[in-house]
């Protein structure tokens, strides 16, 4: 009898055990959280800009082309003037940025070199002038401008995140405007000449960009990204030469040739389509 109240009670124990083991589990799952995905550079991208411009010290330099021009070994003509001016630049951009995977160790996670190929036009609101009276009464008027100004550039830089460091660089263009005339000490013109061409240089300089969250107010466009960016360009675009030709009544010619470089600071506004 003993035996038997023995083996029962084990095998009612084995059996609560095993009902137990099928019952739901009293434990709550674990909450899935999706996995927060990494900020990249990579994708194209349009936007605005405004900012200051300013040319440095553009130079008029002046020759008598004949030898019966002696205006300016006389002294009645400059042989150089110095002018500058600064304003206005707004216009926009378009570009495409390609960050390289792989290099995120350096800067934490999501950090990495970055290329791009970028193309801008702006407005630029800069126009010189200048009038120098020589010591026989002649009067020599200066009048420069650039319009416009436009840029296609590469730039590479490192990525820390959404912190962007680049330097970038390439060709430049902009819309040049010279008139110059010389007058008699009467007021009469009597050599006069207008250049008016888009000229073609160089550019280069550096910024820094930053991510804004995705979202930003700003983001109209529903954009992955919307970037902020601060950047400095100096740019040349050679020398113009402005023939002189004389008025009737007069002989010779003279030629004027005018500098234009200068540079841009600006701000910036992107927005940035493609990976996020």
């Amino acid at each position: 009898m003993k035996k038997f109240f023995v083996a029962s009670a084990l095998l009612a124990s084995i059996s609560g055990t095993a009902f137990a083991a099928d019952l739901p589990s009293r434990v709550a799952p674990p909450v899935y959280a999706p996995p927060v995905p990494m900020f990249t550079w990579t994708g194209a991208y349009f936007g605005i800009n405004a900012g200051y411009a300013f040319d440095h010290e553009g130079k008029f330099t002046n020759f008598g082309n004949t030898a019966v021009n002696t205006g300016v070994i006389s002294g009645n003509r400059p042989g150089s003037v110095s002018r500058s001016s600064d304003g206005f630049t707004g216009g926009g951009q378009v570009g495409y940025n390609f960050q390289v995977p792989g290099f995120g160790g350096f800067g934490g996670p999501g950090s990495g070199i970055v290329f791009g190929m970028e193309a801008d036009a702006a407005y630029t609101d800069l126009s010189k002038s200048g009038t120098y009276v020589g010591n026989a009464g002649g009067i020599s008027n200066f009048r420069s401008g650039l319009d416009f100004l436009g840029t296609f550039r590469g730039r590479v830089g490192y990525a820390f995140g959404q912190f962007l460091v680049y330097g970038t660089g390439g060709f430049a263009y902009g819309g040049v405007k010279d008139n110059v005339t010389f007058a008699n000490a009467a007021g009469v013109t009597n050599y006069s000449g207008v250049h008016n061409k888009i000229e073609t240089g160089y550019t280069y300089g550096g910024g820094v960009e930053y991510a804004l969250p995705t979202s930003s107010f700003l983001n109209f466009f529903k954009s992955s990204a919307v970037t902020i960016k601060a950047e400095y360009l100096h740019y040349d675009l050679g020398r113009t030469n402005v023939l002189l030709a004389a008025a009737p009544g007069s002989r010779g010619s003279y030629t004027s040739r005018v500098s234009n470089d200068g540079d841009l600071a600006r701000i910036g506004l992107n927005y940035k389509f493609g990976s996020y």
